[in-house]
């Protein structure tokens, strides 16, 4: 078995972000010359995340404004006796996933019609990365 991997690194203009990296994906698929196997895609910090869903703009404000529901910001988080501020941002993390993997057939990623790789930032603006470990034949 084959094994290649790979970094993306993200530095958001915003606190909160989510950012469509599936070519980025693909192009370390096609760098590793695996033609059958998976890749891993997997955020590399705790208030970050990666997923895989459709790409449509009102669809991610709709994700926006339901983790605000279920992880709200600005709240007394116990978390936040540490002297960080950002508990919120590990929940959402948590709510959406840290990691995923995509099935690759004939060199290519093998993803349903509408699905794409997202990374989601809930804790920006600073460095941050994704490792893609892109395993097979």
């Amino acid at each position: 078995m084959h094994v290649f991997t790979d970094y993306l690194w993200f530095n958001t203009k915003s606190r909160q972000e989510f950012v469509r990296i599936t070519d980025d994906v693909a192009a370390a698929v096609k760098k590793s010359g695996v033609r059958e196997g998976m890749v891993l895609v997997s955020a590399m910090h705790i208030t970050s995340g990666v997923y895989v869903n459709d790409w449509e703009d009102g669809l991610i404000h709709d994700f926006q404004v339901w983790l605000e529901k279920l992880a709200p910001g600005g709240l007394p988080y116990e978390h936040h006796r540490t002297g960080e501020d950002n508990a919120d941002a590990h929940l959402k993390r948590t709510i959406m996933g840290h990691q995923v993997m995509v099935p690759i057939t004939a060199g290519v990623l093998d993803l349903g019609p509408w699905e794409q790789v997202f990374y989601a930032e809930f804790d920006g603006q600073r460095k941050k990365r994704v490792v893609i470990k892109v395993m097979g034949e």
